[in-house]
């Protein structure tokens, strides 16, 4: 099914014109629970993989043999959107609830040592042909594959993330893998994402205010701040949401591919590649959610009156609190190392 973002509530570039000059275009990527295959561009569905080549793995030393079992937890979740599906929605059965609770285990391994080799959870496959804004990779690889260690335990304080990202060029795939290593056990829930089918739509979208020219900026913040004044000015049921730059006009939610990072939790700070110096552009943006209160102006049309829970977190997939995380590549070098950034 297509999915739709509405035109947005404002002209921006007739407020302000010189934002044309800093338009860009993102690919929204619209997950959906489905059932791809592994030709099929997908969120948390079977990676196109060769059954000749070593699966990802996590050889950091942390612990694994405590979490949640990956079956359960998609089991857990088929309750749940079950109950969610019946007119009216009046709560779990006892049978259900009791079974939810039981799904929720914690479970050990207590012979796992903590440099087991960990199988990572495949998190996103893309293919060129599907995404418009997706970058060629290097040696003309048109699939890029995303992976994720399903705790966070790496990094030097302990609590990083591992997602590990690969290029490679589908055809040359000959017999790929049937049933690919998975996890014994998870750290958390939200690590796991559901499968999803894909409905890319190309939008314009604009880069994060602070990192326009300053003036642009004050006036793009100027503006933000007459909204919020006039609409605390209404009263009762006509008040209405205030729009903004940041959450209505400029840079859209959800999984998306190119464009322009918000920075919305941390000030921006330069992403350039590690190894060439040259400033990195987007990749990928994996959000949490596709759209909260604060941005349902880009609710697809076809799911406009839906509320936030649970229809707007159809991967299940979670960063940080409830955040996104973007990955940057070198635009000279698609090859060179990527960079993240968690907002």
């Amino acid at each position: 099914m297509t999915r739709t973002t509405p035109p947005r509530p404002l002209d921006v570039e007739a407020l302000f014109p010189e934002l044309a000059a800093y338009r860009g275009t993102t690919t929204r990527l619209h997950p959906r629970p489905g059932s791809p295959d592994v030709s099929a561009s997908s969120v948390g569905g079977p990676m196109l993989w060769p059954a000749d080549e070593p699966w990802p793995v996590c050889e950091e030393a942390h612990g694994r043999g405590r979490g949640r079992r990956p079956a359960d937890i998609h089991h857990k979740r088929q309750v749940l959107a079950t109950a969610w599906a019946r007119e009216p929605f009046c709560g779990l059965t006892d049978d259900e609830r009791q079974l939810v609770d039981e799904l929720s285990r914690t479970h050990r391994i207590p012979e796992a040592s903590d440099t087991d080799p960990l199988p990572l959870v495949g998190l996103a496959q893309l293919y060129r042909r599907d995404i418009p804004d997706l970058p060629a990779g290097p040696d003309d690889c048109d699939l890029r594959q995303v992976f994720w260690c399903p705790f966070d335990a790496h990094g030097a304080g302990r609590h990083d993330p591992l997602p590990h990202l690969r290029w490679r060029r589908s055809a040359e795939v000959g017999e790929p893998l049937a049933a690919p290593p998975e996890p014994q056990l998870v750290g958390y829930e939200w690590y796991v994402p559901e499968p999803c089918v894909l409905h890319p739509e190309q939008v314009a979208t604009y880069p994060f205010a602070g990192l326009l020219p300053e003036e642009l900026c004050a006036r793009l913040d100027a503006w933000d701040e007459a909204q919020e004044d006039e609409a605390e000015q209404s009263d009762g049921e006509d008040r209405a949401e205030p729009l903004g730059y940041q959450y209505d006009l400029s840079i859209p939610p959800g999984w998306r591919v190119g464009g322009f990072a918000s920075w919305h939790r941390t000030d921006p700070y330069p992403m350039n590649c590690l190894t060439c110096a040259t400033p990195m552009n987007l990749l990928l943006t994996v959000d949490s959610t596709e759209w909260d209160e604060g941005s349902g102006s880009w609710t697809p049309l076809e799911e406009r009156g839906l509320p936030p829970h649970p229809f707007a977190s159809p991967t299940e997939f979670h960063v940080g609190r409830s955040g996104e995380l973007n990955f940057f590549t070198c635009p000279v070098a698609p090859g060179h190392p990527h960079r993240w950034s968690l907002q």
